[in-house]
């Protein structure tokens, strides 16, 4: 009778539990916020390594993510940076009303190109179109992109938007925004705190008055449609202390206990 080694044994045995661990992981599809992109990348590499669990992330602008939702388009949890786009999707029937978190405070700043470049204080007495001459001033589409929104808002309440009109370079999303000033294309930019704080080639130059614009809060939830397990794990994982040592690393206030 031949006996197998005990060396063979013990692979066959990891094999198999390794076989078990694979069918029972699960993947979360994330749709979130283009400015969250350090955090999640960090959080869902975290979350991987202790769960077994994939998250599955795609960023872009907070709009784009809620028209593609409206679309049909898979998710199991949205994270917006406003609480316009999560109030469509809920209005619609899209996400589970009751999962809804407010899960992260962010602020808005003006970034330049020059690293030399001295502090300036953001009042209506900014001389911003003069800053710029005949250059653009980079910010995420003013009319659908949250941080485009706070930002146009922000000029509008001081005063300052007529006169930099005509001369803002609209981007996609708030990312692509910081790219135009981090590589020079665009001398000025108004972007989120915790953008400016990962991108070396930009510095910012003041932060715009909370008073000149809405709070902004980004609102997290799982989706009608999605896994409601696995996304309110995932949810859960985002409130835990992992995601929030994550989250402060990169500048964002968290606002869920």
């Amino acid at each position: 009778m031949s006996l197998c080694p005990r060396p063979a044994l013990a692979a066959a045995v990891l094999m198999l539990a390794s076989s078990s661990v694979a069918a029972n992981a699960a993947e979360v599809t994330v749709f979130a916020a283009a400015s969250m992109k350090n955090a999640m990348d960090e959080i869902s590499a975290r979350y991987a390594e202790e769960t077994g669990n994939t998250a599955v992330v795609s960023l872009a602008g907070s709009s784009a993510l809620a028209r593609q939702i409206q679309a049909g388009a898979p998710a199991d949890v949205f994270i917006s940076a406003n609480t316009d786009w999560m109030d469509t999707l809920e209005q619609d029937g899209l996400i589970d009303t009751k999962s809804r978190v407010d899960l992260l405070g962010n602020s808005i700043v003006l970034v330049v190109h020059d690293p030399d470049a001295s502090p300036v204080t953001i009042d209506a007495a900014l001389p911003l179109a003069e800053m710029l001459g005949e250059d653009r001033l980079a910010m995420a589409l003013v009319d659908a992109v949250p941080a485009g929104i706070y930002g146009k808002a922000a000029l509008t309440s001081l005063g300052l938007w007529d006169g930099v009109a005509p001369k803002v370079a609209q981007a996609d999303n708030v990312r692509a925004a910081l790219a135009l000033v981090a590589t020079g294309e665009a001398p000025l930019g108004i972007v989120y705190a915790t953008d400016a704080a990962a991108e070396p080639d930009v510095t910012v130059l003041g932060t715009f008055p909370e008073g000149s614009h809405a709070p902004i809060t980004y609102p997290a939830a799982t989706l009608s449609d999605g896994d409601a397990a696995i996304a309110q794990e995932f949810l859960d994982y985002l409130q835990g202390p992992v995601a929030r040592e994550a989250f402060e690393r990169q500048g964002f206030t968290v606002l869920t206990e």
